[in-house]
């Protein structure tokens, strides 16, 4: 569960201001019309001190997404980075999951948006383990949705949209309903996706695969970072589409993303995956990254930004 700072401050319109004050008004085009990008990262506790995982990657993102949606945001990166740091230090956060938002504000109704203002805030909440304290140690339960992924003509997948998440939130309302912690998703053309708000890996022989971008994924921030690790642990990682089945034969099968970090899965559709629980390739790949992470282990890749 995450948790409000309803009492501390939203970085908006550029200037801090009280969590209550930061409103929109109902008749804004992102209300109706979903017309939103964002992103959504931690701030680690570590041995030196509080640290953002990857400010410069995400808000670079920010802008990629906004960009592919004709968004002019109003302000430039390195302003950006400094209200994600802002808002850790005046909330007095050690911990943090942020949430930088842009979207289209109140000018005028139609589909049409470029009569709307563009509008940025950055917020920052106290969330634990997404999937759950035990996710990261034994595993989670998950379904293959009924729900696809979209085509790449009809939503652009690399944009952190907004709009996007309305096909995530099916993907796990239908999951939970079924009494699975999470869905994994199919691309329109029947290949593993992702989940609803994650990336997906799985390992077979000690080789890792991971969906590439054309399979209507998201471009992982974490998911780049588990690459960049496995290779460097020697592991041989392909970027590849995946059939369905290949995840029920797999020897492990794992998340990844800001919100859950490096997740296990111990089986999909009623179907134990290896042993039923974390596998040993996950478990190395979670020690080197939280390890990072922690300040237990050199950030030599210059992933942390201390506040």
């Amino acid at each position: 569960m995450n948790e409000f700072l309803e009492n501390g401050k939203i970085w908006f319109r550029g200037e801090l201001i009280n969590w209550p004050d930061a409103k929109i008004h109902v008749m804004s085009h992102v209300l109706h019309y979903g017309s939103a990008v964002f992103e959504g990262f931690r701030c680690y506790k570590t041995k030196k001190g509080s640290a953002i995982f990857r400010l410069k990657d995400h808000i670079r993102r920010l802008f990629d997404s906004a960009k592919i949606y004709r968004m002019t945001i109003p302000f430039p990166p390195a302003v950006i980075e400094q209200a994600c740091i802002d808002v850790v230090k005046v909330n007095n956060l050690e911990e943090a999951y942020l949430r930088p938002i842009v979207f289209r504000g109140y000018g005028s109704l139609g589909v049409y948006p470029k009569n709307n203002p563009i509008e940025v805030a950055v917020a920052a909440v106290c969330w634990g383990k997404y999937l759950g304290e035990e996710a990261i140690k034994v595993g989670v339960d998950v379904r293959v949705s009924s729900w696809t992924r979209m085509r790449p003509n009809t939503h652009p997948a690399l944009s952190k949209s907004s709009s996007n998440y309305m096909n995530s939130q099916l993907i796990n309302l239908e999951a939970r309903a079924d009494g699975y912690v999470e869905g994994i998703a199919l691309d329109a053309n029947g290949y593993v996706s992702e989940g609803s708000g994650e990336n997906i890996f799985l390992v077979r022989d000690e080789v890792i695969y991971t969906p590439p971008l054309a399979s209507s994924i998201l471009h992982g921030i974490t998911r780049d970072s588990v690459i960049k690790l496995a290779r460097e642990m020697s592991y041989k990682v392909e970027e590849t589409f995946i059939p369905r089945e290949l995840l029920y034969i797999a020897d492990e099968v794992f998340f990844t993303g800001s919100a859950a970090e490096v997740s296990p899965i111990k089986s999909i559709d009623r179907i134990p995956i290896g042993s039923g629980r974390r596998g040993p390739i996950t478990e190395k790949i979670q020690k080197r990254f939280f390890g990072i992470l922690a300040g237990e282990i050199e950030d030599k890749y210059k992933w942390l930004t201390f506040i």
